[in-house]
């Protein structure tokens, strides 16, 4: 059986939401990831949630995830309740499409272990009236998260069932995290899966994860990674998110044309 294929807003970041949804379902995904921003930009352009979550119903395309805005894990007083209070909608908006995880990036600045760990408790119970899960995502640019092994030290730690890793090729292989990386998750550990393709190349300071490729095109060994996720019982949608200043002029069918028919070849 083939990889469900999910085309990430990200990738084809300045297209609005309803671009997004017909590009996503004429270049051959079978479903879409979606961002907090996406649904923002539209209301500011003067849509409606209401209309914006129909139209997302309407394109039969399976969402497969909706970000959210990071900075919860260590937020305080006004700015903790807003965020919370986002989380809770976003939850709401996963419900009416019938999105399975809400994805969240870590914070970018460092804190107490112990205190994010609270956070994702109580964000995870939020997650829980919902029935939804949150994926976690490292990043190659947050020194506290910028490896797999610290953000599973913290889920470990919140040992909340509602809050899971997500594992994405990009942030992994710019941390030097090789195949062993992979092979040492759990069975069922993986919450999500967000892929691209890394160039062969230092990445250029300060911190740029705005240069992902195609799959095939860079240095991620997709051939051992991709039965790995089989052995670790992964079968969600790998979500193909590449962030890349170079697309942001390009037309997005284009940009989106380039990566399914390469992706199924992986395995």
């Amino acid at each position: 059986m083939g990889w469900k294929l999910a085309l990430h807003m990200g990738t084809i970041d300045r297209a609005p939401l309803e671009v997004g949804l017909r590009v996503a379902r004429e270049t051959g995904w079978d479903g879409i990831e979606l961002r907090l921003v996406d649904f923002v930009r539209a209301i500011e352009a003067g849509s409606s949630i209401n209309d914006l979550l129909a139209l997302v119903r309407s394109s039969g395309l399976p969402v497969t995830a909706i970000g959210v805005e990071r900075g919860w894990l260590y937020a305080e007083g006004a700015e903790r309740q807003r965020l919370l209070a986002t989380i809770e909608k976003v939850c709401g908006w996963t419900e009416q499409v019938g999105a399975p995880i809400v994805m969240s990036p870590v914070d970018p600045q460092p804190g107490d272990l112990d205190r994010a760990a609270a956070s994702v408790r109580e964000v995870g119970d939020i997650l829980a009236t919902h029935g939804k899960t949150m994926a976690l995502e490292l990043n190659i640019g947050i020194p506290q998260f910028r490896t797999l092994e610290k953000v599973r030290e913290l889920l470990a730690r919140a040992r909340h069932p509602n809050v899971g890793l997500l594992v994405d090729t990009y942030h992994i292989e710019r941390g030097n995290g090789g195949v062993h990386t992979y092979q040492d998750l759990a069975p069922g550990e993986i919450a999500y899966f967000q892929y691209s393709d890394v160039p062969n190349a230092p990445m250029a300071p300060p911190v740029n994860t705005f240069d992902r490729l195609p799959p095939g095109e860079g240095t991620v060994p997709f051939a051992e990674i991709l039965p790995i996720l089989r052995e670790k019982g992964y079968d969600g949608y790998l979500s193909y998110e590449a962030l890349n200043v170079a697309n942001a002029e390009r037309d997005p069918f284009e940009v989106a044309s380039e990566a399914p028919t390469a992706s199924r070849k992986l395995g």
